[in-house]
């Protein structure tokens, strides 16, 4: 058995850990409307995944919490 935690229900949001740089890939309208407020218009994508450095996938996941956006 994994001692991974459970995937939530519902999630918001899919956060994947791409060795070099994080994949938060927007699963909701509620989430692709946040990304569309808080995040500046010329951040990379990657497909519909929102493309984050290490040093800032701590703060963007806090701030997605924050909003009530559910992370899985």
């Amino acid at each position: 058995m994994s001692s991974s935690s459970p995937v939530p229900d519902n999630p918001d949001v899919l956060v994947q850990n791409e060795g070099t740089v994080f994949l938060f890939c927007p699963l909701t309208f509620q989430a692709r409307e946040w990304i569309d407020q808080h995040v500046p218009s010329d951040a990379v994508l990657f497909g519909h995944a929102l493309v984050v450095e290490h040093r800032s996938a701590w703060g963007l996941a806090l701030g997605m919490k924050d909003a009530g956006l559910v992370l899985a």
